[in-house]
């Protein structure tokens, strides 16, 4: 598979895993609601194909796409979502807090800015123990003037961290905009602590790989964390509950704009149409197995919810 077939792939599994986890919510199957990522995909392919299987990353509360494109089973993360014993958190993580540490996912989040100085902590670490492997950390615009953030980019400037720091602004805190909550900018914010700082087209899976890929080797080398702006589109509510409560703090108007670069077609259009045909057809056979094993997967045993919370060994 081509480079640019294994982004589309990415960014058509990841929107694919959302509608059918949007449905499931709606059906009852999947407790509580997500956050979707619908329209930012291309933030999580471009930054994880620049990754090795090795590497680390931290996500948000809005994360399927990241761990997805980590390479987590969407079976067994969409039986996560239904909180099922079969998920990949024994259902207990769900929508916001899936990890996989074999895939060197560190866990979604639901505070906000956690993924900073968790990622921030983590490729510290690595650096302390000689290795060449770096961290990402994910956060959206909401999340750029919470202290702790400021506290790990202090951090991990000092301390060269090899941390490639991504901000998905889609605009929008909830139903704030960016303009009313953030002084400055985001790019301002790494200015000043010394970190280079890039603003990346995030509906285009190509321009994220490529500025990732620069970031990535230069935290590597032992040049420090890089800060991305990856500017997206939410195409979909901030949460499942707003298709209820149509708060409509965005007019019909904008949010036909937003859709009009839409990282699908940015994508699919690099590919022939027979390939990406064929990669269409696969991914709904996947999903949709997906999505019977979700249903079909048990909950967990009452009697154990005590469980997981706390190490059993050490060592």
């Amino acid at each position: 598979m081509t480079a640019d077939a294994g982004l589309y792939r990415t960014v058509a599994l990841i929107r694919g895993f959302e509608r059918r986890a949007v449905e499931l919510v709606r059906a009852g199957v999947v407790p509580g609601g997500i956050h979707p990522c619908t329209g930012q995909e291309a933030v999580a392919a471009g930054t994880c194909a620049a990754l090795r299987p090795d590497d680390l990353i931290a996500s948000t509360h809005r994360g399927h796409g990241h761990v997805l494109a980590k390479g987590a089973d969407p079976a067994r993360m969409m039986a996560e979502l239904a909180g099922r014993e079969a998920g990949l958190n024994r259902g207990r993580g769900g929508s916001m807090h899936a990890a996989d540490f074999a895939l060197g996912v560190l866990g979604a989040n639901a505070m906000v800015g956690a993924a900073v100085p968790i990622a921030a902590g983590a490729a510290w670490a690595l650096r302390r123990a000689g290795s060449d492997r770096v961290a990402v950390a994910y956060f959206g615009d909401g999340a750029v003037s919470q202290g702790v953030v400021l506290e790990a980019f202090n951090l991990a400037a000092l301390w060269r961290a090899p941390v490639v720091l991504v901000c998905e602004n889609n605009g929008f805190a909830t139903s704030t905009r960016t303009a009313d909550a953030v002084a400055g900018s985001v790019l301002g914010r790494a200015a000043a602590f010394g970190i280079p700082a890039l603003a990346v087209d995030g509906t285009d899976p190509r321009a994220v790989l490529a500025a990732t890929a620069e970031a990535v080797a230069r935290a590597r080398a032992g040049g420090g964390p890089t800060l991305l702006e990856c500017a997206v589109y939410r195409f979909d509510a901030h949460h499942t509950w707003e298709h209820a409560a149509r708060p409509g703090y965005r007019s019909p108007e904008e949010e036909a704009a937003g859709r009009a670069r839409d990282p699908l077609e940015v994508q699919g259009a690099r590919i022939p149409a027979a390939v990406r045909a064929a990669i269409d057809a696969e991914l709904d056979e996947l999903l949709d197995a997906a999505v019977e094993f979700a249903r079909a997967a048990p909950h967990p045993d009452p009697a154990s919810a005590l469980a997981y919370l706390y190490a059993t060994e050490v060592g």
